[in-house]
């Protein structure tokens, strides 16, 4: 088992912290709810079920990730993170419906809240549960570019946010009196929950698609690649993209004819490993070409055109 394998295969262990906090935050917000009877924290309780089904899809596809690559999957198996974080985004828009109808239900059949104080001190308990779980997550996401773990960390921080959102709720209806407060708060979660899943959801499609690295991983890429041409030497067809925590990069580095088989291997191995130290988990394809050879100009696009690009201008100068 690699390096890459092992790290991945420890992820696992942050999935199953997701889960237990999941677990001891929905007994936590179920007590507030049964103590209080708001609409609001029984809204937070949906949201902590997502939490759950969300961190115990990650366990799963985290799993996935960390398989060795194989004749069927050759480029391994990283985008089974992308399922993850697109079923976690899924469930939240769920969550997000259910907790609307309940909200809507309240409006039009508003109940008096109970035991508010203490109702309120066990949700808060249980948000700071999730606000350590998300700090956690997140160092260990961005340390171990994982997406998977960061879209987790992200949705717990919104829990925080929604669980403080309905304390304001509830508390103001015990200082005003007026209830429909409460199914009014759960509403504004329901909005805020729509948009977190939306997002999740989209991050999910554009990573499925294949999208390109990030601007700003883009331009490490041709930092790079500025330091390698000089005279005589050039890139085109530099194409990039992420799947899962893997990056892909490819170009074509285009020498003089004359130079041998050699030195242009010397040139591709020196820019690889160039790249690799720039991003991490990153795998290069280069492909060597003559810069003189007009047939070495007619596949700057993904596909190959019949007719000769002789004039077309390098991707890099």
């Amino acid at each position: 088992m690699n390096e890459n394998i092992r790290e991945r295969s420890f992820l696992g262990r942050f999935a199953w912290l997701s889960i237990a906090a999941a677990i001891l935050t929905i007994g936590l917000k179920t007590v507030a709810y049964a103590l209080t009877g708001s609409v609001g924290l029984l809204s937070d309780v949906l949201e902590s079920f997502v939490n759950l089904a969300g961190a115990l899809m990650a366990l799963a596809m985290l799993t996935v990730a960390a398989r060795p690559a194989d004749e069927e999957h050759t480029y391994g198996h990283n985008k089974a993170e992308y399922f993850s974080s697109g079923a976690e985004g899924t469930l939240i828009l769920f969550a997000a419906v259910s907790i609307g109808y309940a909200a809507i239900q309240r409006l039009i059949a508003p109940r008096p809240l109970e035991q508010i104080g203490l109702g309120l001190g066990v949700s808060v308990a249980a948000s700071l549960v999730n606000l350590v779980v998300a700090i956690i997550l997140l160092r260990a996401g961005k340390r171990y570019h994982s997406i998977t773990l960061e879209a987790n960390a992200h949705h717990l921080i919104t829990d925080v946010w929604t669980s403080a959102g309905v304390v304001i709720g509830v508390g103001a209806v015990a200082l005003t009196g007026w209830e429909r407060l409460d199914p009014l708060v759960a509403l504004a979660v329901a909005g805020n929950i729509v948009w977190t899943g939306i997002k999740i959801v989209r991050n999910s499609v554009s990573g499925l698609m294949d999208a390109a690295l990030p601007a700003e991983e883009q331009n490490a890429v041709r930092a790079v690649l500025a330091q390698h041409l000089k005279a005589g030497v050039e890139c085109h067809a530099l194409r990039t993209r992420q799947s899962g925590t893997r990056r892909f990069v490819s170009l074509h580095v285009l020498v003089p004819g004359v130079w041998t088989v050699q030195r242009g291997h010397q040139l591709l191995e020196s820019i690889e490993a160039d790249l690799c130290r720039a991003l991490p988990n990153v795998t290069v394809f280069t492909h060597l070409e003559p810069l003189n050879d007009p047939a070495a100009w007619n596949d700057t696009a993904l596909d190959r055109p019949e007719t000769s690009a002789a004039n077309s201008e390098p991707f890099l100068k």
